[in-house]
């Protein structure tokens, strides 16, 4: 039954969802059971709870210590820690370069005036602009390991393939080029191995802005061999799925495509491997997990066999959570029946406990648009899109409002609509319509407002629920859901709300940690994971004026945090363990000192 809406700013209560996941190996797959909820580890037992539950509780508190303003929107949106040199790497998108950050220098004292402090110098490593012949784009990613730094750049031209760039000297704080090496289309992210044997990269293969190139996702492996990394690189494909998707569709992935359209005269025939996008990557020695973020899944990648597995990761049911899905610039909480959360995860890490790994996901979203230029609505119309905006056209969407969704009779979404609180939330097209009529039995909205721990099968473990937004309405009030680049409270509630971006681990004391960016708000949540079955809320910081009315322009402080790095204390120059967070909208490198309490 759907439940009116109330208007509240309430505690952070945490709470775990369950939903079914399952792998598919390129072979017909089968939708796996159900698994159990873990309970949690007998008191005393691990040390995360019974007698050392005290202690935990207590958490850590975060310091701003250090920050550089980089450069403007773009300046900062990947970032890396060379140990050796105690240096910050950084991806500079508005130069065209990495910035460089010497930190060697840095005391635990928390600097004055967070939001607009420049108290750390930068320099910039130059890129080429072609390899081989072939011009190459902006730098999409990097990754440092002992004395190489790889960096990810794709091609200019769509149809061609990327290169991963690789430098040497960091040790001695000279990064020099050393080589290119070819990997697949639109490399968005690269990582190495943690005992650096290889590097790997995430080839996204997004379409062009008209949707008439779209070429294959793909995941890259280039080997690396006493420091030096290998001339080719080993590309795998999806191409053997090509007839798996009512499988995979099964397993919980969506395929939102144009496929059977025509656009700028063009007829699309999306495949499976054309569809699929790789975006992050996450890897022991031996398997790496990639998000595949528009299409809700997981790939598995085994590197002894260099064979590829898929996992699906569903759905989750937000009738049981809190969500504030109106932009009336209140806190709107409600419950509704009908809506459902695509994980669409983004970032990826994992951790390990009792010798498995888990997986932690960060939960943003995504949905496509593709928008070509056209000079008048007659041209647009006549290539088979919709006018958008000044002229130009809107080649593809999957994403609707709620109220516009063709309803079954007697549906969930029906009853969502007549209630008509949510009629601006934007869904997908791609989940909803499992008989393919046109009619769709609920709404399925962009991402979980959360972060998720899954075991290695693809099983929830933990779930934030709904965390994020009732934590930031209890501190900011109307002012949370804001948006990245000006102050205006609640102003994403119909559109992915927070957006949590970033996600990574850490060890402070004997307690594990997990770190969430939200790139909205900004913000920076931590929980205590050390038992991933028995989660807590330990902290949530924010370096940011939200005055409303201010933006990017007026220096709020940190904007869009796209990437976190955990410094453990015996690598940091101060002697207690660091976060390094890039900020995208505001071109800032901002150094947390985290502490227990």
């Amino acid at each position: 039954m759907l439940e009116n809406k109330f208007k509240v700013g309430l505690m952070a209560l945490l709470v775990t969802a369950a939903l079914s996941g399952c792998s598919l190996d390129g072979d017909d797959g089968e939708q796996g059971p159900q698994g159990a909820q873990g309970e949690a580890g007998a008191d005393g037992a691990d040390g995360s709870v019974g007698a050392d539950g005290a202690d935990a509780s207590l958490g850590v508190s975060l310091a701003v210590i250090g920050r550089s303003v980089v450069g403007g929107e773009g300046a900062a949106e990947i970032v890396q820690y060379h140990k050796a040199t105690q240096t910050i790497y950084a991806t500079n998108g508005e130069s065209d370069t990495v910035s460089v950050i010497a930190i060697a220098d840095l005391t635990g004292e928390a600097v004055d005036s967070p939001v607009s402090a420049d108290t750390l110098s930068s320099t910039s490593v130059t890129l080429p602009t072609e390899v081989n012949g072939v011009a190459l784009d902006g730098l999409t990613s990097i990754a440092v390991k002992d004395d190489l730094l790889a960096v990810a750049i794709p091609a200019d031209e769509k149809s061609e393939n990327g290169y991963v760039l690789f430098y040497t000297g960091l040790n001695d704080s000279t990064p020099a080029f050393l080589k290119a090496v070819e990997v697949g289309n639109l490399p968005d992210n690269v990582a190495f191995t943690p005992d650096g044997t290889k590097v790997l990269t995430a080839n996204e293969g997004e379409p062009s802005d008209d949707y008439t190139v779209d070429p294959e996702g793909s995941v890259s492996v280039i080997t690396i061999n006493d420091g030096v990394p290998a001339d080719s690189a080993t590309t795998l494909t999806f191409e053997g799925f090509n007839t798996q998707q009512s499988q995979l569709e099964a397993m919980g992935m969506q395929f939102p495509n144009p496929s059977g359209r025509t656009i700028n005269g063009v007829t699309i025939n999306t495949t499976v491997a054309m569809d699929l996008e790789p975006e992050y990557i996450t890897a022991t020695n031996d398997t790496a997990y990639v998000t595949l973020q528009e299409n809700n899944g997981l790939a598995v990648v085994d590197l002894t066999t260099m064979t590829i597995s898929l996992i699906g990761l569903g759905v989750k049911d937000w009738s049981g959570y809190q969500i504030d899905a109106q932009e009336d610039g209140e806190v709107s909480f409600g419950q509704y029946d009908g809506l459902y959360g695509v994980y669409m995860p983004d970032t990826i890490t994992h951790t390990t406990w009792k010798d498995a790994t888990f997986l932690l996901t960060a939960n943003e979203g995504d949905a496509r648009e593709y928008i070509f230029d056209a000079d008048d609505e007659a041209a647009c119309l006549a290539a088979g899109g919709e006018d958008f905006d000044d002229g130009d056209c809107l080649a593809y969407t999957d994403e609707v409002k709620v109220k516009d969704l063709n309803a079954e009779s007697n549906s969930p979404l029906a009853m969502l609509q007549a209630n008509g609180e949510i009629d601006d939330l934007r869904v997908t097209l791609g989940m909803g319509d499992a008989d393919g009529d046109g009619e769709y039995d609920g709404a399925y909205t962009y991402g979980a407002r959360s972060f998720t721990i899954w075991d290695q099968n693809g099983q929830v473990v933990f779930d934030s629920g709904d965390d994020f937004e009732r934590i930031t309405a209890s501190v900011h009030g109307a002012a949370f859901n804001n948006g990245d680049d000006e102050n205006e409270g609640d102003s994403r509630s119909e559109n992915k709300g927070p957006e949590p971006e970033a996600i990574t681990t850490g060890k402070v004391g004997d307690r594990n940690y997990a770190f969430i960016g939200t790139e909205r708000m900004g913000g920076i949540f931590v929980y205590d994971i050390t038992n991933p079955y028995n989660v807590t809320f330990s902290e949530y910081v924010i370096n940011r004026d939200l005055t409303e009315g201010l933006d990017v322009d007026d220096g709020i402080g940190d904007l869009a945090p796209e990437s976190l790095v955990f410094v453990p204390a015996d690598a940091s120059p101060t002697g207690e363990a660091l976060l390094v967070v890039g900020n995208e909208i505001s071109g800032s490198v901002t150094l947390w000192q985290v502490t227990a309490n």
